[in-house]
């Protein structure tokens, strides 16, 4: 049988509108102050606003540089998952994984039915979670970890119980 192996890159679109968003902000705001407000343009660079403002575009673009630098991507290679960066490499067998659960999170109130994939591995105390809205072909992902949950166990839920009260 022939190993397939699927490369899911992490999207930095987020970070592309943010920057975007805040460049255009301060831009607007340059504009209008200094043009309409104090009819010249210098006054604009003594505003502390605008330093707020120049402080979260530098941020934003320092914050997606660094992620595209990363260059983060989920690789799924037969019975193992490859979570890879430019620096660093971490490999989970599919043997390693205890429970797998695909569905939402419980406290995200956001759209979309597989929000995220949950597995706790075998060695490991916490949970491991993957968001699939932060990968590319999305649909393609929950598929190929649909593929892997099938070979394990899903999990447990706890049953939550009421406290009891004594004193009545």
């Amino acid at each position: 049988m022939e190993e397939r192996e699927k490369v899911f890159k992490y999207k930095l679109d987020f970070y592309y509108q943010s920057t975007l968003i805040y460049l255009v902000t301060l831009i607007l705001y340059g504009g209008i102050r200094g043009n309409f407000v104090e009819q010249k343009f210098e006054y604009v660079l003594n505003d502390p606003l605008m330093y707020v403002i120049v402080f979260f575009v530098l941020m934003s673009l320092v914050v997606l540089v660094l992620n595209y630098i990363r260059n983060r991507r989920l690789i799924i290679a037969g019975d193992t998952l490859v979570f890879k960066n430019r620096w660093h490499e971490r490999r989970v067998s599919v043997a390693d994984i205890e429970w797998i659960h695909i569905g939402r999170e419980a406290g995200v109130k956001t759209s979309g039915w597989f929000q995220v994939i949950m597995f706790k591995l075998k060695e490991r105390r916490r949970v491991v979670r993957i968001r699939v809205g932060r990968y590319e072909r999305e649909k393609e992902l929950v598929d190929e970890m649909r593929h892997i949950a099938a070979q394990i166990p899903k999990r447990k839920h706890r049953r939550w119980q009421r406290p009891r009260v004594t004193d009545r």
